[in-house]
């Protein structure tokens, strides 16, 4: 799950993921950015609180606790669809089950609006076809009220079984040279 990004110096630099669905999100975000450098606009990351009007008086970190809470939170299962196996993972439909249970909401359609805030903020990751491609802006909304749409917390080991291809092996003769230091990033 290693990528290389090529600077103008012609500098390399390596970047290793933990799994591939975090690759594939480094890699967009990174694509997102050079973009909007090179059509002369500044980058920066909007405020999701600002963009869809979330309440001031909703914690989204606090939330975001409660739903991994291990006896009363969101239960990650192990979920298959299309040959992959989905680990520590969960459906958008249980997560909007979860904030109405919970009484975090009113209704489904202000679920669909706190969810999508959370998948903004980085508190869940989008897993599988039908989630990702909504979350990059092919639906109507970036967060799907479906039981085929995955989702997993980024702290929570989760990975795909099944879905590996040629185009993710990187050979190992790409990278040679000295690490200098080596850590793990955890994108929020």
């Amino acid at each position: 799950f290693v990528f290389k990004l090529t600077v103008a110096k012609q500098q390399d630099h390596f970047f290793q993921a933990a799994y591939l669905e975090e690759r594939d999100a480094w890699v967009r975000d990174i694509k997102k950015a050079i973009h909007c450098l090179d059509g002369g606009q500044r980058f920066a990351r909007k405020s999701t609180r600002r963009s869809i009007r979330l309440p001031e008086t909703i914690n989204l970190s606090a939330l975001y606790l409660s739903m991994k809470d291990p006896e009363k939170g969101i239960k990650e299962l192990k979920l298959e669809k299309d040959k992959k196996v989905f680990n520590y993972c969960f459906t958008g439909t249980s997560v909007i089950d979860w904030l109405v249970s919970s009484n975090s909401i009113r209704n489904r359609k202000e679920g669909l609006m706190l969810a999508s805030s959370l998948l903004s903020e980085g508190y869940l990751q989008p897993a599988g076809d039908t989630s990702k491609a909504a979350a990059e802006g092919l639906s109507d909304t970036p967060f799907l009220d479906l039981v085929d749409a995955y989702y997993y917390f980024p702290d929570s080991g989760f990975f795909c079984e099944g879905n590996s291809s040629d185009d993710d092996v990187i050979l190992k003769e790409e990278f040679r040279g000295m690490v200098v230091k080596q850590g793990c990033l955890l994108k929020q």
